[in-house]
């Protein structure tokens, strides 16, 4: 299983601050192969917002943006 640690820097969706991580990823699909893309979410240490990278093993950010978690609301019942 192939391994790697990747370093990735990029400014923050919600308040443009800069923000850097290191993330470690395992798996077949790390192959540099053209078009492997992964996807991290990584909350920003100064507004809180999480942002969803998008990336490629040799560390270029293809796309940043605003991690959207839709969560269901149960609606009371009638009753």
């Amino acid at each position: 299983m192939m391994e790697l640690t990747v370093t990735l820097d990029f400014a923050c969706r919600g308040c443009e601050s800069p923000v850097g991580v290191t993330v470690q990823c395992s798996g077949a699909g790390l192959r540099q192969e053209a078009g492997t893309v992964a996807a991290v979410n990584v909350p920003c240490p100064n507004c809180g917002q999480v942002n969803e990278l998008l990336f490629e093993p040799t560390g270029v950010v293809r796309s940043v943006r605003l991690y959207r978690c839709l969560r269901v609301v149960p609606e009371p019942s009638l009753n």
